[in-house]
């Protein structure tokens, strides 16, 4: 292709060829199952020839931002990518990075939506949309839900490691099914497992009387959950089904946002 017509297609598609190219090499070493990828299989994945590849891995050295191993002759991420996630990580607010999110799950569930931020064994609201319906459910700011807590509760507790489950259930009030007394070990398991399968977890008006809720796993760019975002509201129980889905799909999308391998987390 003439230069002419690159500059031309740049125009038209607001992109510029070189940073593209350069943005798909660090992509393609970030997704790769290896820690070191060769020339060959980097050109190769990004579809690229070699001689670009090689200049612009030479160029991303330069910067610190990848790192060649003169030995074996292969490239891995550099250091110097530290200092730019550190800044993003720095300056993330997590209440402001939320809110078109769930702005767009109040829309398509006529529900009020929420974020949890998981803290000390609770999930603190630091993010809300209320719904578009003229009788809303009201959660301010702040409000604490316990990490046993109904559809939240599940929706965290179903991928905490083995051993933070075993303290939870020795230290806390179990309330996944309302009141204390109500817990049944069984239907916890199952409940669970089915939220490592579709992403939420359930509570039809056991902990508010009244207010359903469904919720979803929230993590951060390290896989390490984040908290939970939910939908609370007096939708009925044959909706769920629907919004269940909608709240999973939501959830992963601000999870993968911040950096988050999801589909690495639900594999595993």
């Amino acid at each position: 292709m003439k230069k002419e017509q690159q500059e031309k297609k740049s125009e038209y598609t607001g992109l510029v060829p070189a940073v593209d190219q350069a943005s798909r090499v660090l992509l393609c070493l970030a997704k790769s199952p290896s820690l070191k990828m060769n020339l060959t299989d980097i050109c190769r994945s990004v579809g690229i020839h070699k001689s670009k590849g090689y200049s612009i891995l030479n160029t991303l050295q330069r910067y610190g931002f990848v790192r060649k191993d003169p030995v074996g002759k292969t490239y891995s991420l550099g250091l110097g990518l530290i200092s730019l996630s550190r800044k993003v990580l720095d300056n993330l607010n997590y209440g402001q990075a939320a809110a078109p999110f769930l702005r767009a799950l109040a829309g398509k569930t006529h529900s009020t939506a929420l974020f949890g931020l998981l803290e000390d064994d609770n999930a603190f609201v630091v993010a809300k949309q209320e719904s578009d319906q003229k009788i809303g459910i009201t959660t301010r700011v702040g409000h604490r839900f316990g990490v046993t807590d109904g559809a939240s509760g599940k929706a965290i507790f179903a991928f905490l490691s083995e051993e933070d489950r075993k303290r939870i259930r020795a230290e806390k009030k179990l309330l996944f099914h309302g009141d204390e007394s109500k817990f049944d070990q069984k239907r916890l398991e199952k409940e669970i497992a089915e939220c490592r399968k579709t992403g939420y977890a359930v509570d039809l008006g056991e902990v508010f009387a009244g207010i359903n809720i469904i919720a979803a796993p929230a993590f951060d760019s390290h896989g390490s959950l984040l908290g939970s975002i939910f939908i609370m509201g007096t939708f009925p129980e044959s909706v769920v089904d629907e919004y269940g889905p909608i709240v999973a799909e939501t959830a992963k999308q601000f999870s993968s946002y911040l950096g988050a391998d999801i589909q690495k987390i639900y594999r595993g």
